[in-house]
């Protein structure tokens, strides 16, 4: 027996919302021949999607054979079929577009940030919980498998009593000059959202209060190192959000946490993301895939000689964790679960409340670094 699902989609025109969301998890689902559920049945999800580009938005439904497609967002929530409403669109327009869905009636599941800043995301979160609606933000980096490893590894006692976590994130990003930009020029842009603070610390909240103890207080700075970008139409434009952080958290239990962010940095390590626990019991480095670890046993003891070259290879003692399992596209995985939360009312943790979480470490993060001080994280009361 096959069950349809309505799913209003908006803002599939952009890189995330069409590869991840789109292609790799709502479609991919619909391709597999649907979600199969608890009573035996399949979830067959049948997407709208929607965009202010009426020829993009076209060209999408049908390269991938989707039958539905609109321009008008406001006719689209007016149908009570579709009972999700999905935005990945620009975080300017979040709170107004997320609080017209929530009084349609409709479920939420959306992009982070969810807002611009703390005040309009407790304000989503308030207006989904006074109408009763499910909702849920994107947290697609607990999904990864490398992660997955190391939460593994925490929850089994692996690290003892755990020390200190060190993350590594980042790549070169051009400048859009002679080589064409990765990245969109909104994210260089500060009256535009953009800015790695904002971008990142909204993933760093849920990595470290997930994967290893919930996050106290935060001291961070950023940096603006490149001025001059180009755009989207190769025209040169200022760049005034800082495209760099080093951040140092404290965590329950006295861990403390560094990472370092930056679309200004080559990468001479494994991955683009690197994170390694250190307890004191075993190590780990964990990347998006692959996690090695270190037990205390395996610990080789080094010699401080700078006179003599160095006679360790200590790479050659970590141990390789095995996957165990088959891994699926994370953000697919998220979508099963908040589908499943949807029509069995499946386990889920990941609302709206969690994602405002991450907006507020930013804030604070962004208030450290003004100030040149740490500033802890309050609890947020709803």
């Amino acid at each position: 027996m096959e069950q349809r699902i309505g799913i209003i989609m908006n803002g599939i025109t952009g890189r995330m919302g069409l590869n991840q969301h789109l292609i790799r998890s709502v479609l991919a689902i619909r391709d597999m021949g649907g979600l199969p559920l608890v009573d035996g049945s399949k979830l067959m999800p049948d997407p709208i999607l929607v965009g202010r580009n009426k020829q993009k938005v076209e060209e999408i439904a049908k390269r991938l054979s989707v039958s539905r497609f609109t321009t008008d967002l406001s006719n689209a929530l007016e149908n009570p079929d579709d009972i999700i409403f999905f935005d990945s669109s620009t975080t300017q327009m979040r709170v107004e577009i997320l609080k017209n869905a929530i009084a349609a009636g409709k479920h939420i599941y959306c992009e982070k940030p969810v807002s611009e800043d703390l005040k309009g995301a407790l304000e989503v979160v308030r207006f989904a919980k006074q109408k009763g609606v499910k909702n849920g933000v994107v947290h697609d980096k607990l999904y990864l498998p490398g992660l997955l490893k190391l939460k593994r590894l925490r929850d089994s006692g692996f690290f003892g009593r755990i020390l200190s976590v060190r993350g590594e994130f980042g790549y070169w990003v051009f400048d859009g000059d002679m080589i064409p930009a990765q990245r969109p020029s909104w994210n260089y842009r500060k009256n535009d959202g953009g800015g790695i603070i904002k971008d990142m610390l909204c993933h760093w909240r849920y990595v470290l209060d997930n994967v290893v103890a919930p996050v106290k207080s935060v001291s961070c700075t950023g940096q603006v190192n490149i001025v001059d970008r180009w755009n989207e139409e190769g025209q040169k434009y200022i760049s005034d959000a800082d495209d760099a952080a080093y951040a140092l958290f404290e965590l329950e239990g006295g861990i403390i946490a560094q990472i370092n962010s930056s679309w200004c940095v080559r990468v001479k390590r494994d991955d683009l993301v690197t994170f390694q626990v250190d307890g004191t019991l075993g190590s780990a480095v964990a990347g998006l895939h692959n996690c090695s670890t270190q037990h205390h046993v395996n610990t080789p003891k080094p010699t401080w000689n700078p006179d003599q070259p160095q006679a360790i290879n200590y790479l050659d003692h970590w141990e390789p964790v095995p996957d165990n399992t088959e891994f699926k596209n994370g953000f697919q995985s998220q979508w099963e679960e908040f589908l499943r939360h949807v029509v069995e009312d499946g386990p889920w943790k990941y609302d709206l409340y969690e994602g405002a979480k991450g907006i507020q470490l930013a804030e604070c993060a962004l208030q450290s670094w003004k100030e040149r001080r740490w500033v802890d994280i309050p609890e947020i009361i709803v």
